[in-house]
């Protein structure tokens, strides 16, 4: 079985591929349908998600995968389709977020731990029953004041182990995400030292849990200031500082990294990747699992409105064309432009 699920982990990651996370909660997406002025219903979720999957020049040429939240999973298309029909046809590969969200970590004020081991193994039963090949963790690090504490990190990266190791166990491939967050006025060098010492953790719980890491799949935040920190960086220090961290940590068995945008521009998460692997050869493959920078210019052009769907789908093959370019270290500000 381990055999089958390094195929799909390199599959994951295949060259000017990466991945769509449109596992959003009913909650986030509500956010975002919010600055559209769109209501939140199933509908209108389904039919904003069905148009990103029926994209066709991008689903088949740059997303590799589309982690999907659990309504949507067991969700049908307009026409009766199940969706994960209409994404398994385009060759990309669906995928499910298991974790139930972060919530307060007792004696840790401002931290979380990420919550959603009970009954794990037998909603991985479920979902590979529905057609997932893939899953998706996220445990959230916070740097402020006296953070974060070795005890947020610890019990963090103890359950990315757990739930890493029971979907190996069950048929699925691990994404392990552990996002040190941008928030905040942090410099530079504290997010490098953060992320370096959360890293580490994480693969010590994975070695401890005897996860085979060629069974999965890092999704990890860049290297970046904090957004409130008055001294930015240049895309060539991000590039550069991130892709020393992940020497320092991440072991060669990982077939390849898929980075989130964690609140950056869309341009810069794609810049800032398109960078990382112009410093090759590296041993993994660097591509992206990009949220709200492959759909943020999609949810605009759309609006809600059924007459927008032809540019919403525009948009969003754009954006994922640019990454594309991006996973291949090709993309240039030029190709920005000619679009």
């Amino acid at each position: 079985m381990t055999q089958s699920l390094e195929t799909i982990a390199h599959a994951m990651v295949a060259p000017g591929k990466g991945i769509l996370a449109a596992d959003e909660s009913s909650g986030t997406i509500k956010k975002r349908f919010d600055a559209i002025q769109v209501e939140n219903t199933q509908s209108n979720r389904r039919d904003y998600r069905e148009m990103l999957f029926r994209s066709s020049e991008a689903m088949r040429s740059y997303i590799s995968g589309v982690i999907l939240y659990d309504e949507t999973i067991r969700q049908q298309a307009k026409d009766g389709t199940p969706l994960v029909k209409v994404i398994a046809e385009t060759g990309a590969l669906p995928g499910i977020k298991v974790d139930t969200g972060a919530k307060p970590l007792p004696f840790c004020p401002g931290e979380t731990i990420t919550e959603g081991l009970d009954g794990l193994a037998d909603r991985i039963k479920d979902y590979v029953g529905l057609g997932a090949k893939f899953a998706k963790w996220r445990a959230v690090i916070d740097i402020g004041r006296n953070m974060p504490s070795y005890n947020a990190i610890n019990a963090n990266a103890q359950a990315l182990a757990r739930y890493a190791a029971l979907c190996v166990a069950g048929g699925l491939v691990p994404i392990v995400e552990p996002e040190v967050l941008m928030d905040g006025d942090h410099d530079i060098d504290t997010c490098e030292k953060m992320t370096e010492w959360v890293l580490k953790e994480v693969y010590a719980q994975l070695y401890y849990a005897r996860v085979p890491l060629e069974a999965t799949v890092l999704k990890p935040n860049m290297v970046v200031p904090g957004k409130k920190c008055a001294k930015q960086a240049s895309r060539e220090e991000v590039a550069e500082r991130t892709v020393q961290v992940l020497r320092r940590c991440v072991p060669v068995a990982v077939p390849g990294i898929a980075f989130l945008s964690g609140g950056q521009s869309d341009e810069d998460a794609t810049a800032h990747l398109s960078l990382m692997n112009a410093l090759g050869p590296l041993p993994w493959k660097l591509s992206f699992s990009y949220g709200r920078a492959l759909q943020a210019a999609a949810q605009k052009a759309w609006a809600g409105k059924s007459e927008n769907y032809a540019a919403g789908q525009r948009a969003f093959s754009h954006r994922a064309k640019m990454n594309g370019a991006a996973a291949l270290g090709k993309w240039s500000q030029g190709m920005e432009k000619a679009a």
